[in-house]
């Protein structure tokens, strides 16, 4: 691979391509919401906001807003628009000079066609009208890569996942904890064609003084401790996908650095003088509100409006009806090569859960019961199972104690027959427990 191949970015690329957050419904025709400034420094501007597009737009003077304006008395991201048809919501973003709707000063509230908003000196009317498509079907798949589903609400998302992986636009990937960011990641890696490794780095797991190191490397002296010259994860993942896990972790000035690499498409080591040129398509995954985080001034504007090129919103597993029952079969093929290997009575039951942790609970949960069997739920005391997963230790310490050893019990168990049963590769292993990779291998390494 020549060292000359890397990104190029213009300072118009992010205007160049759509924004999207979730694939289109399918229909033949559909409601958009045009904006259209008729009183101040930008009159006669219009946008168009279409429920197809991004669930949330923004407005303001800032490079990430859909509708930019010039006004002064407007904030850099003064208001959001939230479609969700047939209503659209407005909601003021702590702006400097406030919002009114048809006069009201608003902080949160409801619109309709034919209302006014004032932002600054800046007067938009909201128009809709009705728009013809050609009809966009669901996938008839039930998974993505590793993304397992057949929800109408992942189906939507698979087409979309497809046309974004087989780009080389960056993407940022949304969600609650344990939706499944990083194994949607790693699949439109192996979509993409891309050559090169799939490397992770996660924001939160590296102490912040090391975080540059551990990006863009170092070299001899650098600092106390750095005995010679390292790559960074930018250059481990040359050629290929690097995705930056919980990016809104990543304090402000390594948020500029990283910045600098996207557009420019090359790095200093720490310690060092000359540029080394990367190749890396950057995925980014977060479980925070970056919209907010840019209003407070905790993320960077520019920033994020080079990642938001392309963005896709994983939805919990509350709301994709139909899809535990699927997960449960497929996670029970893959850890113990039964899908029916959960009862009928403990899958109604798992159905009617909220699942907060989402997938990855869900997982963990199905992992239980095939290491430790149904009785691991709720186990009686004189069972074999009770008394195998509590010691006279345990009963001696506080619950939280005795339950962290009780679960460090099960992975240690857990992890080495998985790897004894694949003949010690332990990517093989990581395959089969459903975990990506990285996280199979902290597993092993806390049992170790």
């Amino acid at each position: 691979m020549t060292t000359d191949a890397r990104p190029r970015f213009s300072e118009d690329d992010g205007d160049d391509v759509e924004t999207v957050t979730r694939a289109p419904p399918a229909s033949t025709s559909h409601e958009v919401l045009r904006l259209a400034v008729v009183d101040g420094p930008d009159a006669g501007r219009v946008t168009i906001l279409d429920p197809d597009g991004p669930t949330r737009t923004l407005v303001g003077t800032g490079p990430a807003c859909a509708l930019r304006l010039t006004d002064p008395t407007v904030s850099r991201r003064h208001v959001a628009f939230e479609l969700v048809p047939p209503r659209y919501r407005v909601l003021d973003l702590d702006s400097t000079n406030g919002t009114t709707l048809d006069g009201v000063l608003i902080r949160d509230a409801w619109a309709r066609s034919g209302q006014t908003l004032t932002l600054g000196s800046t007067t938009i009317r909201l128009e809709t009208n009705l728009q013809s498509q050609p009809a966009t079907p669901l996938s008839t798949a039930t998974h993505f890569g590793q993304v397992v589903g057949a929800s109408s609400a992942m189906r939507r998302l698979y087409p979309l996942a497809e046309r974004i992986a087989r780009s080389t636009m960056p993407v940022i990937i949304e969600g609650e904890t344990g939706t499944g960011k990083e194994v949607l990641a790693e699949s439109m890696h192996e979509i993409s064609g891309r050559t090169g490794p799939f490397v992770v780095f996660d924001c939160t797991t590296v102490s912040p003084s090391l975080v540059e190191s551990e990006l863009f490397g170092h070299e001899r002296g650098a600092f106390t401790g750095a005995t010679g010259p390292r790559p960074g994860i930018f250059q481990e993942a040359n050629g290929g996908t690097l995705l930056i896990d919980e990016i809104g972790d990543l304090e402000l000035p390594l948020q500029a650095k990283l910045l600098r690499v996207i557009e420019k498409g090359d790095l200093r080591r720490v310690g060092g003088s000359s540029v080394v040129k990367v190749d890396v398509r950057i995925i980014a995954a977060t479980r925070r509100d970056l919209d907010r985080a840019v209003t407070e001034g905790r993320f960077r504007d520019d920033l994020f409006h080079r990642l938001a090129v392309a963005r896709i919103e994983l939805p919990p597993l509350r709301d994709r009806a139909g899809d535990v029952e699927l997960l449960i079969r497929y996670f029970g093929e893959r850890l113990a090569g039964n899908a029916d290997i959960v009862p009928p009575h403990i899958v109604r039951r798992f159905v009617s859960q909220p699942w907060p942790g989402n997938v990855r609970e869900l997982r963990n949960a199905v992992a239980r019961i095939v290491a430790l069997g149904e009785s691991e739920l709720l186990p009686p005391m004189d069972s074999p199972h009770a008394a195998s997963l509590v010691t006279d230790e345990d009963v001696d310490a506080p619950f939280s104690v005795a339950r962290r050893r009780a679960v460090a019990r099960f992975e240690r168990a857990y992890v080495e027959r998985l790897i004894e049963k694949h003949g010690g590769n332990v990517s093989q292993a990581a395959r089969a427990s459903g975990l990506a990779e990285r996280y199979f291998r902290l597993v092993k390494a806390r049992t170790t």
